[in-house]
Parts: C-alpha cells; structure tokens; sequence
C-alpha cells in the first residue's frame, strides 16, 4: 500500500484594527493565528488588515476588503480563509456565498486543533462537546442532514423541517456528551482521592511556553512537548521527588488568548487538578514578545475557573532565547519594552510583586539547582503541616 502525504491547504488569514487590538496586537494575533493554521496543517499564504471601529455585521470586514480578499484567493487558488475573531452565523453564510470557499473563524480553527490532539476518551469527549456547541446556533448555514446518522426513516418528527431535526439530534447528543463527562469527572475525582494526601503542584501557562518540557525534566517523564500550540490537551500527573520530599506534579492544557468560551467549559474538568493544586507554577515564555498579554490571559482565565487565589511561583522560561533591541547611543527616541535586557526586566515589576519569580531555560538546563530549591522549599511548607512526624523524621536524617 502506497501512503500518499497529506495535502497542505492554502489558507490566507483576517484580522481588525481598532480601539481594543492597535496595530502592534494585531500583528501579534495573526501571528499566532498562523501558528494555529500550522499547528491545523495549512500553510499561510497572506495576512489580510483592515481599521474598521467595529465588525461590518453582514461580512466582518468591508465589502472593498472582502472584494480584494476574493481576488486575491482566486490567484493563488487558496482553499481556506481564516478570520482571528468568531464570526457569527450571519457573517459566516454571507462571507461563504461571496469568497466560494472555506471559512473558518478562530474558534474553529482551535476546535479542529483539538480533536487532533485528542488522545483521551476524556479529551474527545470534551472536544466533542465543545463542537457540537458551536454547532449548533450555525446550522441555517449547513445541509447536514444529520438524521442520516440514526437511520433516517422514523426518525423525524411530524412536520419537522431539516433544521428542526438536525437541532434536535444535535441537543440530543450535547445532552448525552455531558451524560458522559459527569461519568468520567466522578472516575477522576476518585482516582484525585486516591492519591491521598500528598501535596499537589500544577503547570500552568500559555500554549507553547515549555510546560510538558518542564514536566520530562521534573518528572523524568515522556509527556509530548513539541514546537506546536496545544501539544498537551489531556492533564497529566507523575509523582515527582526532591531530596526527601514526595509531591504531585501535573502538566495541565495550554491557556490562549480569545478561547472560546464553550471550550472552556468543556474543558473545566481537566482543569479540576488545577483548582485542587496547592502551588501553581505559572510557566512564562520570557522570550515572546507578548509575554506580559499571554501572563493576563493565563491569570484571567485562572479566575474564571476559581483558581486565581492559589499560591503561584512564576517561572520565566527560555531565558536561553530572550533577545532586545539594542539602541545606539546618537537614538534620542524613548526606550521602549523591547530594549529591556534581561536584568531589566529582573528588576521590574517582577522584583516589586509579591509573588516570587525564577528565571529558567528548561531545554539548556540553566538555574534548574534552584529552581528545583525553590519548588522544594514551597512544598516543604505544606507537606510538614500535612505529616509532621515525617517532618520530624526528616530532620533526624538531615542531622
């Protein structure tokens, strides 16, 4: 048998510029929104702007815009456009009938990347959910005919119309996907019970900032970690040890920005050892150009899920990777974030917090002795309350 490589799409992508995302953002959000398109398989082709206050409400950009978007598509014969924000179902359908391609929108191009990733019951289960909720207020746009998928004949109500039915199949299987994860959450609290009383420590982070490489060197583990977004989707846990101290690490999903709501609920679960954990490790690429947005979305979206008061330790990764803009001296022009040396930042608002911060490289094994202290420290505090005659132990074989 022959194995043919899959076809790369072609896709070019869309973004806005106006009040809440200037042209700086912008241009980081089609970034990552490529990345996305490569971790999905498609190529990026073209990066499509336009300043507009808010959304034209029938096709997102202009019609001149959408105009030279369909030109442009039809020269290079591009399959897929992807827009950086959700459409609605509108928007969708109108966008549709003019390009006469595939259109995407963000939150759909995440929910593709997860049922890719999806290795677990669990993590199918979840993605699963989280598409049939996007789904389902978009089907005036789609000719599913899911009744097909249940034998048809017989299976229609009296006097329903197709949309009408395929609403009904779609309520019917969100309804038992729940069914579902309410089974697989009482397993895994089960199984968090189990594991006693040993103190818990969660990774968490954006996507892609070094978590699951964090959790292989900690944990002398084979967690996936790849230069991709959402690498990780089902949480993992390995009991790690420091010195003479036992704890749980977890390496949890990825944090982005604009997940779609629908996704994070489906995903609460996972996200239960998070909310569990007694010491989160907010893992940071220092070396991305965003880090302080992607630090605001990951603390957002831990407050969202209850678990922003937990006790955290920022870790900076990839300090081997952190670059500045060096200016000359004759440069009369004001400094700006991205002519901060490393020590610069050292001494910003990361002195001044209250939360403690270690600057790590993970893959080149720089500052690990006390980054390992640190963590050791942390969990020492906790674990001596939870089992003092252990404590007691301990220190007779440190003496």
């Amino acid at each position: 048998m022959i194995e043919t490589a899959p076809i790369t799409e072609k896709a070019v992508i869309v973004g806005l510029i106006n009040s809440q995302q200037d042209e700086r953002q912008v241009k980081e959000y089609l970034d990552e929104l490529e990345f996305l398109a490569d971790t999905a398989g498609a190529v990026v082709l073209k990066k499509f702007t336009q300043k507009m206050d808010i959304p034209n409400k029938a096709t997102f950009v202009g019609p001149g815009k959408l105009e030279e978007i369909g030109n442009y598509i039809k020269v290079v014969e591009a399959d897929t456009v992807i827009f950086d924000d959700e459409l609605s179902p509108t928007q969708l359908r109108n966008i549709e009938r003019q390009l006469e391609c595939k259109i995407l929108d963000r939150t759909n191009l995440i929910l593709d990347i997860f049922a890719k990733r999806a290795q677990t019951a669990h993590a199918k289960t979840q993605v699963e959910l989280a598409q049939y909720q996007y789904l389902l207020p978009r089907l005036t746009r789609m000719w599913t005919h899911l009744e097909r998928q249940r034998g048809g004949i017989g299976m229609r109500g009296p006097g329903e119309t197709q949309i009408e039915t395929d609403r009904r199949i779609i309520l019917e299987k969100i309804a038992r996907l729940k069914e579902q994860l309410i089974k697989i959450d009482k397993q895994k609290a089960t199984q968090r019970k189990n594991r006693g009383k040993l103190v818990r420590v969660a990774l968490v982070g954006y996507t892609n900032v070094g978590k699951s490489t964090i959790m292989n060197m900690m944990a002398k583990s084979e967690v996936f970690a790849e230069n991709k977004l959402f690498a990780t989707l089902d949480t993992t846990v390995r009991k790690v040890v420091i010195e003479n101290i036992p704890f749980l690490l977890a390496d949890t999903v990825g944090f982005i920005r604009k997940l779609p709501h629908g996704l994070v609920e489906s995903f609460k679960s996972t996200l239960d050892e998070v909310r569990e954990a007694d010491i989160l490790l907010h893992i940071v690429d220092i070396s991305h150009p965003g880090f302080e947005e992607q630090i605001e979305t990951v603390n957002n979206t831990l407050k969202e899920i209850d678990a922003g008061d937990k006790p955290l330790i920022y870790i900076f990764n990839k300090i081997d990777a952190f670059t500045y803009e060096e200016k000359d001296e004759d440069d009369l022009t004001p400094r700006t974030k991205a002519n901060f040396t490393l020590n610069e930042w050292k001494n910003s608002w990361m002195a001044k917090d209250n939360t403690p911060a270690l600057f790590i490289s993970a893959i080149e094994k720089e500052n690990i002795d006390v980054f390992k202290q640190k963590i050791y420290d942390e969990v020492k505090k906790i674990h001596v309350q939870r089992f003092p005659f252990n404590d007691y132990l301990y220190e007779i074989t440190e003496e």
